[in-house]
């Protein structure tokens, strides 16, 4: 790898965040403390959601949302093909069956008049799903109008998978404030907006939902006297009421949290000027970067490119490596999850959804962070001029 190596995604650590964290190592509590709720209000604040519980992971998240909302045996989800294996997994966790909803080819996101296809023939069928996992892919808001309205229409539950999404705008208002879902889950891993380490939140405007993931992130035990199904013993007292699961986040990963989380909008327009500066610079190329929608800002997690292969003498295959061995951390977002061997163990194949598959045959991610210098932004736009 050579020195000068870019990668698609890197981290920015200040010496405030350093220091947020030194504070907690030296103060009495390393777990359950004061942190995790002044994270979790700080971003509760921000996004305009009425309540915010923090997580150790995005996926831990995902998993208590959909339990919050009832997903058992004998219910499906439906999830888009184009994401991290973790937005269909949270379904077979609980036990239910995953479905997928193709993709609209220029926002990468899932397509709402194929959602609605699907809807009427599960409604036929009698097979509607639960609960409905719209993806923002690389920080785009999918269209969550036409999906909350049909919502509404088919009665199943909303969660947003914004895990590449802090930041971004969904018809001028910031993402997570759940005005068109039932919960949205946010992932704070390194490669993302900002980081915790590991670490995810869960939105939500329901104040029984935000009880009850509350509840099951913390083994299903309650310590609230006026919840006891039981008389108390005394003050130690505490009750398991439901099986929760150990998945809190730590008074270190919320002081990190918190103190990104100043930096965030100066990281978002760090962001967005990138990806324009890589737009300008790759107008005239044959590649097609993700849409841009009237009314939504992206937290552009990911630049990525469709190459316009039939216009090219590499393949895919050959670009990213030409790119990787130049010192271009390029990657590739993603492998559609219902090509992967346990999901076709499922009954899945290919051709299922053929718009996921064409556009990972496209795909490559560039390099974009906040960091990113303007050295390394040339050199980039550079590499990709001089290959394709």
């Amino acid at each position: 790898m050579p020195n000068d190596y870019i990668p698609y995604g890197r981290q920015e650590i200040s010496d405030k965040d350093i220091d947020a964290v030194k504070k907690v190592l030296k103060s009495d509590f390393l777990t359950q403390g004061p942190e995790v709720p002044i994270f979790e209000n700080s971003i509760k604040n921000y996004t305009q959601a009425q309540h915010a519980i923090a997580f150790n992971s995005a996926t831990s998240a995902l998993h208590i949302a959909c339990l919050a909302l009832g997903v058992g045996e004998g219910d499906t989800i439906w999830t888009s093909p184009n994401t991290f294996v973790a937005s269909a997994n949270c379904g077979i966790y609980c036990g239910s069956k995953v479905d997928f909803v193709d993709i609209n080819y220029d926002t990468l996101n899932m397509c709402h008049l194929k959602l609605k296809e699907k809807l009427e023939i599960a409604k036929d069928n009698n097979s509607l799903p639960k609960v409905v996992i719209p993806v923002h892919f690389g920080g785009l808001s999918c269209n969550m109008m036409e999906i909350h309205n049909l919502a509404k229409e088919y009665g199943f539950s909303i969660i947003e998978d914004a895990s590449h999404a802090i930041g971004g705008e969904y018809l001028y208002k910031k993402i997570g404030s759940c005005q068109y879902s039932d919960i949205t889950i946010m992932s704070f891993h390194p490669v993302k907006i900002i980081t915790t380490g590991e670490g995810g939140i869960a939105l939500t405007n329901s104040k029984l939902l935000a009880e009850e993931m509350s509840t099951l992130r913390t083994h299903g035990v309650i310590r609230d006297p006026k919840k006891f199904i039981n008389k108390e013993h005394g003050p130690w007292y505490y009750e398991q009421i439901a099986l929760g699961f150990n998945y809190r986040m730590t008074d270190i990963l919320a002081a990190l949290g918190t103190s990104q989380l100043e930096r965030l909008d100066e990281f978002i327009e760090k962001r967005n000027l990138v990806s324009q500066i890589y737009d300008d610079e790759f107008e005239l190329l044959p590649l097609r970067p993700q849409a841009r929608v009237k009314g939504i800002k992206s937290s552009f997690h990911l630049y990525v490119v469709k190459l316009d292969l039939d216009y090219l003498k590499f393949s895919q295959r050959e670009i990213f490596q030409i790119l990787r061995d130049k010192g271009i951390g390029v990657n590739i977002h993603y492998i559609p999850v219902h090509l992967q061997p346990f999901y076709r163990n499922l009954g899945f194949c290919e051709g299922d959804f053929p718009v996921s598959e064409k556009y990972y045959k496209e795909a490559i991610s560039l390099p974009i962070f906040p960091s990113i210098s303007e050295q390394e932004i040339n050199k980039v736009v550079q590499s990709v001029k001089s290959v394709i």
